[in-house]
């Protein structure tokens, strides 16, 4: 047990987040019992990243609400551009620090028992459900940035999907920082239950570019039998903003969990992202894209974990890194004992633009048992020169030639995003870092 730690926060102070919004006394209780844990639980110790002199508590306390909007007219120009006209404007949500800001769903999702709803509400109006799944792929005793995310949690959306319900068009979230010095304690539940299939995306947007603000996320992706998650992010926070976003899937019998993750942020960011194959014939994908500029420090870790037989997982991590940046990529994939017949696969490419730049892939197979297929590839180094002097031969520019180099590198991601619009802003953030 590590030597207990003073949280800046007390037991008064985590009780303002219950008051004047009607929250179960369960969650408060479990807000309260996170409290503890956080004083005497460690750090999280990524791979080759020290975060011990990391920003995680201190910022602006929780006092006063943001105002919601009246309607999408008033949505900023920035979310506007991400939300695709007609069916895109029926299901999604936005929150404006930690404000649900807008909230839509189709009568049609509403009569089928879909939930698509801030997480406060969540916990008012479908406690009993909530709190089945509430913190329990990432628990509050792991670690201490998971103990304050459980007693400072203040903001996310809760999904459910009901047994045999596809939805055909996508869930959208939009979380928009325009506060500088904020803290956003952010908690995402996705739940698929058996034979259902939804496609979720969200975006975190930082209005302000500089400030000294936390932001802390986690999400938890339940796909239960038979049932599909595809779960899509874009996260450009602002240069002052310390991250940590931990997100994690639970796939069951025949369960698929899919994951596309543009990772944009422009200050210091620690990720990981793990999910666990434990049903029979389950399938985990994740495709990740991440660039550094600047002096940032970028920690980003992968794991598929197989549990059941015939269980595939597979890992696709490109990153670029220019300036005096950092980025570590760290893959893991592990094969537990009794897991037969399964098949973990990753990728990690990082491509370095300045001499500054420092990129480090680190891939890691973990096999406890025989009969599996397994393997991995990893490089670390520059623009390819044969690519690159073949474009210049074809009259293209050397800048030029490099950016559509980069774009290929890190389209795999790009192009499995569903909304044309978060597409757009996942292209546009990665031309402005690389460029500028």
């Amino acid at each position: 047990m590590a030597t207990e730690t003073k949280i800046p926060f007390d037991e008064t102070y985590i009780r303002t987040f219950s008051s004047g919004r009607g929250e179960p006394d369960w969650l408060t209780a479990r807000r309260l019992e996170a409290l503890r844990l956080a004083e005497r639980l460690p750090l999280p110790k990524p791979e080759k990243t020290k975060i011990d002199k990391w920003n995680f508590t201190e910022f602006a306390r929780h006092t006063v609400d943001s105002a919601p909007y009246d309607g999408l007219d008033d949505l900023p120009e920035a979310v506007k551009a991400l939300i695709e006209a007609g069916e895109g404007t029926k299901n999604l949500y936005v929150q404006r620090n930690h404000t649900p800001a807008y909230v839509s769903l189709s009568d049609e999702l509403k009569e089928k028992g879909v939930i698509f709803t801030d997480i406060f509400t969540a916990a008012r109006e479908h406690g009993d459900l909530l709190k089945n799944y509430l913190m329990t792929a990432v628990k509050p005793d792991e670690h201490r940035l998971a103990a304050l995310h459980a007693a400072l949690l203040n903001g996310g959306v809760f999904v459910y999907v009901p047994k045999n319900v596809e939805i055909e068009t996508p869930l959208q979230a939009v979380y928009i920082q325009d506060e500088d010095d904020i803290a956003l304690f952010n908690h995402v539940i996705v739940v698929a239950e058996d034979n259902s299939r939804v496609v979720f995306v969200e975006n975190y947007i930082s209005a302000s570019r500089e400030g000294n603000a936390v932001v802390n996320v986690v999400a938890e992706v339940f796909a239960q039998a038979n049932a599909s998650v595809f779960f899509a992010a874009v996260d450009h926070l602002a240069k002052g903003t310390t991250t940590y976003v931990n997100r994690r899937g639970i796939a069951g019998r025949d369960g698929r969990i899919e994951w596309a993750l543009g990772l944009m942020n422009d200050g210091n960011t620690v990720s990981e992202n793990i999910t666990r194959l434990v049903g029979d014939g389950s399938f985990g994908d994740t495709k990740t894209v991440a660039v550094s500029r600047g002096e940032q420090v970028q920690n980003f870790t992968t794991s598929v974990i197989h549990y059941g037989k015939h269980t595939e997982g597979h890992i696709l991590k490109h990153g670029v890194v220019r300036d005096s940046a950092t980025s570590i990529f760290n893959g893991i994939g592990k094969i537990e004992h009794g897991a037969s017949k399964s098949n973990a696969e990753q990728e990690s490419r990082v491509l370095m633009l300045s001499e500054k730049a420092r990129g480090d892939a680190n891939p890691i197979l973990l096999i406890d048992e025989d009969d599996v297929m397994a393997g991995h590839a990893a490089s670390v180094g520059r623009v390819d020169p044969i690519q690159l002097y073949y474009l210049m031969s074809r009259g293209i520019p050397r800048r030029d030639a490099e950016r559509l180099i980069i774009h290929g590198f890190l389209a795999p991601v790009v192009e499995a995003i569903p909304i044309e619009g978060v597409k757009n802003q996942l292209i546009e953030v990665i031309e402005r870092k690389v460029q500028s």
